[in-house]
C-alpha cells in the first residue's frame, strides 16, 4: 500500500504539530499528514513544567534570549527575529489560549495544564484537515529525485517535501545519517550533580539564593539559585552549568570537581567582614548567627566544616578559623560523582550539525525538500520554557518556506 502526501511531518510532539497547523492553514490545498510512533502524540508537552507546559519564556530580546541556547546562539539569532517570544503569545491567544508570566519568567497557559495546549494543536489540526497517524513507526527513508519514499510500520509513503521533528531520536538520527548529514553524538544536557558530602548530606531542601559555581581545571562557570537536594545539588545554578558544559562534563564521566562561592564576595572582602563581626557580635556563639543572608541550617555546616565548635563565641575565633569559614564561604570545593535527571526534563545536546541546515527556512544544506524542527538538531536550551521557543520558531519559520514554491 503506497500513499503520496504533499507534506509529511515525522514526529507527532510539539514541532511536528506546530508545523503541521501552520503550513495547513497557509496551505489549505496541500495535503499534510503527521507520522508519529506512539499511540498518542504530544507526550512532552503532557509532562513539561509539572504538566502545566511551560510554552516559553517572558524574553522579548532576540539577542538575550539566545543566551539560554549552549548550542545554537547563533544559529537562533536570525530566526528569532523573525519568530520570537511575543508571536508565540499572540498565536495562542488567537487560539483561545491565554497565556501568563510567572515570577522567574516562565510562561504558562491560565488554566495551568498542559491539556489546553494539546486540546488546541488537536483541534487545530482537525480543522485545517491534518491528518495524524499514530503507530507508525518509521523504518527507513528515501530520497528519490523528487522527493521521499518513506516505509513505517504500518504502510509506505511518499512525499514531495518532508520535515523531521522527531526531537532526540537515535533510530532517526541514524536514518538521517544514512541520508547524508552529520550528525554530532547526543550527550545529556540537563542534569542535577550527585555529591556525597558530609556538609550536605543532612540538609536536603535549602536553598541559596545566589551562588557561583565553577568547574575546576575548566572555564565553565555559572550562578543563580543553588538546591541541596538528597542526593547533591540542583537548581539554575547548576542546571545552567550542566547544559553549557554537557559536552565537557560527558568527557569528564561526570567525576570532577566544583567550586562554590555561596555569598558572591572575593575571599578577601569575606575575611574583612568576618573580622568586623567578630567586634559586632563578641558574645555571640558562630554557628547560631547566619551571616550573609544564607540558611541557618547551611551557615551551620560550613561553620563547623570550617573546624569552629559549635560553643565557639565570635570574640574567641582565631586567624585560621577566621581564614578557614572565609574559604567555606567563598571557595568551598565539592566533589561531583555522577549526574541524575532533573525532572522529566529529557534534554539532550546532539542531532544533525548546524552547519548542515539552512537558517533562514530550516531547510537541509545537503538534502532538497527536507526540513528539520526542534531538537532533532543540535540545539539545546536551559530549563524555562526556552526548547519550546525553539520548537515553535523552527516549526513556523518551515511553514513559513517548505511550500513556497508549490
Amino acid at each position: 500500500m503506497s500513499n503520496t502526501k504533499d507534506i509529511i511531518i515525522i514526529g507527532g510532539g510539539a514541532a511536528g504539530f506546530f508545523a503541521a497547523i501552520n503550513i495547513a492553514e497557509t496551505y489549505p490545498e496541500l495535503s499534510v499528514v503527521i507520522l508519529e510512533r506512539g499511540k498518542e502524540g504530544l507526550q512532552k508537552v503532557k509532562i513539561s513544567g509539572g504538566g502545566r507546559c511551560n510554552v516559553t519564556h517572558a524574553e522579548f530580546i532576540p539577542s538575550e534570549l539566545v543566551q539560554n541556547y549552549p548550542r545554537g546562539e547563533k544559529e537562533l539569532l536570525g530566526p528569532f527575529h523573525n519568530f520570537m517570544t511575543g508571536d508565540t503569545i499572540a498565536w495562542f491567544e488567537e487560539r483561545g489560549v491565554e497565556l501568563k508570566i510567572e515570577e522567574d519568567g516562565r510562561m504558562f497557559p491560565v488554566s495551568n495544564s498542559s491539556q489546553t495546549i494539546i486540546d488546541c494543536f488537536l483541534s487545530e489540526a482537525k480543522k485545517h484537515k491534518v491528518e495524524v497517524l499514530y503507530n507508525h513507526s518509521v523504518k527507513t527513508i528515501q530520497a528519490l529525485e523528487n522527493g521521499f519514499n518513506i516505509e513505517t510500520s504500518q504502510a509506505d509513503f511518499q512525499c514531495k517535501k518532508l520535515l523531521v521533528a522527531t526531537g532526540s531520536n537515535p533510530k532517526i538520527w541514524k536514518l538521517l545519517e544514512d541520508l547524508g548529514h552529520s550528525i554530532v553524538q547526543p550527550v545529556p544536557s540537563l542534569f542535577t550533580f550527585d555529591i556525597k558530602d558530609s556538609r550536605i548530606k543532612d540538609i536536603p531542601g535549602v536553598v541559596a539564593k545566589n551562588v557561583e559555581v565553577k568547574v575546576v581545571g575548566t572555564d565553565l562557570e555559572s550562578d543563580g539559585p543553588l538546591l541541596i537536594t538528597h542526593v547533591g545539588m540542583s537548581a539554575p545554578a547548576i542546571l545552567k552549568l550542566s547544559a553549557f558544559g554537557a559536552v565537557e562534563l560527558a568527557q569528564l564521566n561526570y567525576n570532577f570537581k566544583i567550586e562554590i562561592n555561596f555569598i558572591r564576595l572575593d575571599y578577601d572582602s569575606c575575611l574583612d567582614d568576618l573580622k568586623g563581626f567578630k567586634l559586632e557580635f563578641a558574645k555571640k556563639t558562630v554557628v547560631n548567627l547566619a551571616q550573609f543572608d544564607l540558611p541557618k541550617r547551611l551557615w551551620k555546616q560550613l561553620v563547623l566544616a570550617a573546624k569552629i565548635n559549635d560553643t565557639k563565641r565570635w570574640a574567641d575565633l582565631n586567624k585560621q578559623e577566621l581564614e578557614a569559614l572565609a574559604s567555606q564561604l567563598t571557595q568551598a570545593t565539592f566533589q561531583v560523582t555522577g549526574k541524575s535527571t532533573f525532572k522529566d526534563e529529557f534534554v539532550t545536546a546532539g542531532g544533525v550539525d548546524l552547519k548542515e541546515v539552512n537558517f533562514k527556512t530550516f531547510e537541509s544544506k545537503r538534502i532538497p525538500n527536507l526540513y528539520f524542527a526542534g531538537e532533532v538538531i543540535n540545539v539545546d536550551a536551559v530549563t524555562g520554557g526556552f526548547n519550546f521557543q525553539n520548537a515553535w520558531t523552527g516549526a513556523y519559520l518551515v511553514s513559513k518556506s517548505i511550500s513556497s514554491d508549490n
